[in-house]
């Protein structure tokens, strides 16, 4: 289905004079929705809170979305739209560079309009999979579309090297920054994105590491990952287990019927390890952020200098996810997560974050890595390792040991470098 189809509601908008009054309450329901949609995802948004932040009655709302899926669907749809619009724009410049230069001003601009309230917020697609049947599908199709779309960045005589599985990883990689960008960039005042924009291009572009680099990681070992001292392993099977339907499904899809049946154990079973779902997904999250601490503690450990330990910890990283014991729990799940909750985890990611952004100040000062933001290019390479988890989706049959090259590689070498 193409990017700009509507989820189809009750009643057909009337025609005449009462249509565009019909379009602009849609739109206004649509913006209320799509503010609710991103605080609150799938599971929290209700056509009550979304009828009382318009001042309609909860009926009136339903004259427009019967069910709240097709509410989260259109406003789901809506926001590709607008994505594939700031493609289409983009891909009309002659080089890669050129597009991608576009491409983040223009969806950096509309950031900034939102905020600004100039525009409608875009809507997060990471809760996308929370969404049913047909609409799922509906949407799924449309960001497809986008997504294939915004490969032909990559479309260029000098590009050709770049295999189709490549080219894929790197969209992935690519689409990933844009979405991550609109929690980090709430640090900066709307002043400030033009610079922003600014230095993300670069860092897209030159990478991170100092002319004359090799991406030569040293190993760590896998089994050198997992946290040591953890006596319950069958705690440790449904947390892995979890994470693995919560990554695919959505937190609505991995229900404890799912995660249960997924493990050959009784619900029975899951409440003995679990008092909830809720808390579940709060040890998946606490499990998550624990191994990539220990990797960056591994890592910084490593004998050589801050490019070889950078390069270490995003190849380990990226070998977890496809490991089996990976993956790492998708950061979109924060969506279901209760609100304080959801704080403590936020804290967790920054705390992560924040390491790597002193691992990178470290390698400017001694020389093995550019001069570029530290803040933005460490939100970045943790929007790349959280982004590897569904790296096998986008690149089937992957192993686990050629995902650094293709995943964390061009990110930390150059988008457009071999």
């Amino acid at each position: 289905m193409a990017g700009t189809a509507k989820v189809r509601t009750s009643m057909q908008a009337p025609l005449g004079k009462a249509t565009s009054r019909f379009e602009r309450k849609r739109e206004a329901i649509l913006d209320a929705a799509t503010v609710l949609l991103n605080r609150h995802g799938v599971k929290g948004l209700t056509l009550g809170d979304v009828a009382a932040a318009v001042d309609l009655s909860t009926t009136s709302v339903t004259y427009y979305f019967r069910r709240k899926d097709e509410l989260a669907g259109a406003c789901m749809l809506r926001g590709i739209a607008a994505l594939d619009a700031m493609v289409e724009r983009a891909l009309a410049e002659p080089t890669p560079q050129d597009r991608l230069k576009l491409l983040l001003d223009l969806y950096m601009e509309r950031l900034r309009q939102s905020l600004a309230g100039e525009a409608p917020p875009l809507p997060e697609l990471a809760d996308l999979r929370a969404l049913n049947p047909p609409v799922l599908g509906q949407v799924f199709a449309a960001f497809m579309k986008l997504f294939r779309h915004l490969r032909q960045i990559f479309d260029a005589p000098e590009l050709q090297w770049l295999s189709r599985g490549r080219q894929t990883a790197r969209t992935h990689l690519l689409l990933e920054q844009l979405f991550w960008s609109g929690a980090w960039l709430l640090k900066y005042d709307l002043e400030d994105y033009p610079r922003i924009r600014d230095r993300t291009f670069e860092i897209l572009v030159g990478g991170l590491a100092a002319p004359g680099a090799e991406w030569r990681p040293a190993p760590i070992a896998m089994s050198d990952i997992e946290p040591p001292g953890r006596k319950d392993k069958g705690r440790e099977t449904f947390l892995v287990a979890a994470t693995k339907l919560i990554n695919a499904r959505g937190y609505r899809g991995a229900s404890v019927d799912k995660i249960s049946a997924a493990l050959q154990v009784t619900k029975g079973s899951f409440y003995h390890h679990n008092d909830a779902k809720d808390d579940l997904v709060v040890s998946c999250f606490e499990r998550s952020f624990e191994i990539m601490r220990r990797v960056q503690r591994l890592a910084m450990d490593l004998p050589g200098d801050e490019w070889t330990r950078i390069c270490s910890a995003a190849a380990a990283l990226c070998e977890f996810q496809l490991s089996e014991r990976g993956p790492l729990l998708r950061m979109s799940a924060l969506s279901a997560v209760p609100e304080p909750i959801r704080m403590q985890m936020v804290l967790q990611s920054a705390r992560v974050s924040d390491r790597f952004a002193a691992m990178i100040s470290d390698g400017i000062a001694e020389g093995s890595l550019r001069p570029v933001d530290p803040f933005i290019a460490a939100q970045m390479l943790n929007a790349t390792l959280n982004a590897g988890a569904e790296l096998a989706f986008w690149v089937p049959g992957i192993k686990p040991k050629a995902a650094p090259a293709i995943f964390a590689r061009p990110l930390l070498m150059g988008l457009f470098e071999p």
